[in-house]
């Protein structure tokens, strides 16, 4: 859009507010960390709860998933946990073995279904799951601006387990979550691409 005012963007607006706070925080979790508060922490309860509803009104099934799995989930999903540098957080292995915190709740959803028999007749099988992400892979070479490449978030998912019967169902439910997207966005009065 145009508009007759400079914009700013939302770390200004946030910090203007009293609503974000990511400034002087290392001494209390490092770098790329913040703090949500007052009507920011309440914002993004609502756009949980606003997205959560919106998809299970379209039949997506709400799911809850671990934060901690195992090194063969993440593989499964074509994440390395012990490349170097890892893309993943691991916790300590002498106590507790082969166990990684998810940078998206895809990991875990993924995991769900690796064991888990679907008939066909129930397919597709559509997913909704808020979670909190860690993501180690944080440190681009470059300093980022707000609340981009932090450590740690909270994101909703939309995840689809299809058939493969006539090759098109993957590709198919794929156009379907990003019309669904657009349409988030659209209801939000917010501006995409």
């Amino acid at each position: 859009p145009v508009f007759d005012f400079k914009p700013k963007g939302h770390l200004e607006l946030g910090e203007g507010l009293d609503i974000i706070r990511q400034k002087r925080l290392s001494h209390v979790s490092g770098h790329r960390s913040y703090y949500l508060c007052g009507a920011g922490a309440l914002l993004q309860h609502a756009l949980v709860t606003f997205t959560l509803r919106k998809l299970l009104s379209k039949g997506f099934l709400p799911m809850s998933v671990p934060d901690l799995l195992r090194g063969a989930v993440f593989e499964g999903c074509g994440v390395q946990p012990s490349a170097t540098p890892s893309p993943v957080y691991t916790i300590d292995p002498a106590r507790f073995e082969d166990l990684c915190l998810a940078g998206t709740s895809e990991v875990g959803i993924a995991g769900y279904f690796m064991d888990h028999a679907v008939q066909l007749q129930d397919l597709p099988v559509k997913v909704v799951c808020s979670s909190t992400c860690y993501r180690a892979e944080t440190d681009t070479g470059r300093e980022p601006w707000g609340l981009y490449r932090v450590h740690q978030f909270t994101k909703v998912e939309m995840f689809g387990v299809t058939a493969a019967e006539c090759g098109t169902e993957s590709e198919e439910l794929l156009d379907e979550f990003l019309g669904l997207q657009k349409e988030i966005f659209s209801e939000l009065g917010l501006h995409y691409r």
